[in-house]
């Protein structure tokens, strides 16, 4: 079991009780999909999590979790919170690959990352756990309700921790478990 990320028994995303209606189950996936990007990041130096994936390609893990810190950042703070005026981070001049491009193997770069993401997490967390499901809001002349919001996020967090198993593997071989 050497590629296994925690011994069984100390995995954070076990589950105890299985969750109950909608926000319990939606949230509940969030998180887990949260933590599981956390842990295939874990452990890996400046060098390793910038490593890119195959050219022309710039995605690397630390470019996941600049991009990730830019999604939570904008849903939340920019849509949710009707802040529309902040500029998304990572997109210095324009660049949208901005996350991807600037993700370089410095201590600074990384700690930095992990900063931001974690800091846009915690809020998002505080923001979403007094929203209500149903109210709608308006993004480039669309309604949006809040619970299509939190959807999207789980889709977005399943389909980076995919690229993260692959991108981990080929560092050191571990895969997901």
């Amino acid at each position: 079991m050497s590629d296994m990320w925690l011994p069984p028994g100390e995995d954070p995303r076990e589950i105890t009780e299985q969750p109950r209606g909608e926000r319990a189950v939606v949230e509940g996936y969030l998180r887990h999909y949260r933590q599981t990007f956390e842990l295939k990041l874990a452990g890996l130096d400046a060098e390793q999590l910038a490593r890119r994936s195959v050219p022309p390609s710039t995605m690397s893990l630390l470019g996941l979790l600049r991009h990730l810190a830019s999604v939570e950042m904008s849903w939340n703070r920019r849509v949710l919170q009707d802040r529309m005026e902040l500029e998304r981070p990572y997109r210095e001049g324009g660049d949208r690959d901005g996350a991807f491009n600037g993700a370089v193997a410095t201590e600074e770069c990384v700690a930095e990352a992990w900063e931001s993401w974690r800091r846009e997490v915690a809020e998002a967390e505080v923001w979403l756990d007094g929203d209500d499901y149903d109210r709608v809001v308006r993004l480039d002349g669309d309604e949006i309700e809040v619970r299509d919001i939190v959807v999207h996020l789980v889709e977005e967090y399943a389909r980076h921790c995919g690229h993260a198993d692959l991108l981990r593997e080929c560092i050191d071989g571990r895969t997901g478990q």
